[in-house]
């Protein structure tokens, strides 16, 4: 087992990686405050791996809720449902919410644990790719709304991170790809040698190496632990994990959410955002066509739908945590392994990028 630190003062907070993690009893018990705790899963998760959970937990008051598994039921909606049964169970402040899922079950689980009688502690246990190597580390919870993806949501830290690397033998093919596009990302915005060991062990991860796999979620977590560390609410650095994510979320959002993974969907904003890079004379053709065939190793869509014209995405653009007096600003590629901050970029090379890429 692996053991990383998000450092946030007294709100710091270990991360642990590595197999067998979900039978280790003291992991939860070390991280729980009173008796009285709640599991929100989905129902894909609670097959599987809920049983496991609840053995850790025979000493306390439990209560479970199970949601629908999907990215269209991260709404306000169903949080209510974690709120009816936390009332219902009269559950107090000093309470503990399980979060036991991928990153909607986190986002979902840490916002009901952020507001809940103001605050009561939560942990994450990831079981998918993308959540164990991004979205369970850091704190944003939230939910989306018809008109944005995570538009409502709060900056909440959880007691810890638990990623068992076994829970990955059952994800599938598809959402495998989709958590490998933020493990790329890292080497993108701020780790050259993890870009190009990444190149290079692609198709290890692809066929679920387990040493491979292994090294890629400790170095991503090392790259956000680190990033969170520096700039917990994201007013400087922390913006740049967001490369791909302004197209990515305008993707998810114009879609339909659940069409496309999240990850599926940043993997096509990153290449838009290369391409866009490029027009600004800082990537130059083969960085870009490095980045692409990366992505198409990890089996990931590039190009953007059909359905979705320049105009909607900038329509859809424009709804973006990053924007300030409406305008777009978006995280870019100085090089790779260099991002920027949020720049607001030309209007005419934008729209170029959206009409053009892909699109030949």
């Amino acid at each position: 087992m692996k053991k990383l630190q998000v450092e946030l003062g007294n709100r710091s907070y270990p991360i642990f990686i590595g197999s067998g993690l979900l039978c280790q009893s003291g992991l939860f018990s070390e991280h729980i405050k009173s008796r009285q705790v709640i599991v929100v899963t989905n129902e894909t998760i609670a097959s599987l791996y809920l049983d496991a959970v609840l053995k850790n937990l025979q000493n306390y008051a439990v209560e479970t809720v199970i949601l629908p598994d999907g990215e269209q039921y991260k709404t306000l909606e169903f949080v209510g449902q974690i709120f009816d049964k936390l009332l219902a169970s009269k559950f107090s402040r000093n309470a503990t919410l399980i979060a036991l899922g991928g990153g909607v079950i986190g986002d979902m689980g840490g916002f009901a644990a952020a507001c809940y009688q103001r605050g009561i502690a939560f942990l994450q246990i990831p079981t998918t790719l993308l959540a164990q190597v991004d979205s369970s580390v850091g704190g944003k919870t939230g939910v989306n709304h018809p008109l944005g993806k995570n538009m409502i949501g709060a900056f909440y830290q959880p007691q810890c991170v638990i990623a068992d690397a076994d829970v990955l033998d059952t994800l599938d093919d598809r959402q495998l790809s989709a958590g490998l596009a933020e493990v790329i990302k890292y080497g993108l915005i701020r780790d050259i040698d993890f870009f190009e060991w990444l190149e290079i062990n692609i198709e290890k991860l692809m066929v679920r190496d387990k040493q491979a796999l292994a090294f890629a979620i400790e170095r991503s977590c090392i790259n956000k632990a680190e990033i969170v560390s520096e700039d917990e609410t994201e007013t400087g650095v922390r913006a740049t994990l967001n490369l791909g994510h302004t197209f990515g979320h305008a993707i998810e959002t114009g879609t339909g959410y659940g069409t496309y993974l999240h990850g599926e969907a940043v993997a096509i904003g990153i290449c838009q955002a290369a391409d866009l890079s490029r027009r600004k004379n800082w990537l130059t053709d083969s960085d870009v066509a490095r980045i692409i065939a990366l992505l198409k190793k990890a089996k990931l869509p590039v190009k953007p739908p059909a359905q979705l014209d320049a105009q909607k995405f900038l329509e859809l653009m424009a709804v973006d945590k990053k924007n300030i007096d409406g305008k777009i600003r978006l995280i870019l590629l100085e090089k790779i392994g260099v991002a920027t901050l949020p720049v607001a970029v030309d209007q005419e090379l934008l729209e170029l990028t959206l009409k053009t890429y892909g699109r030949e």
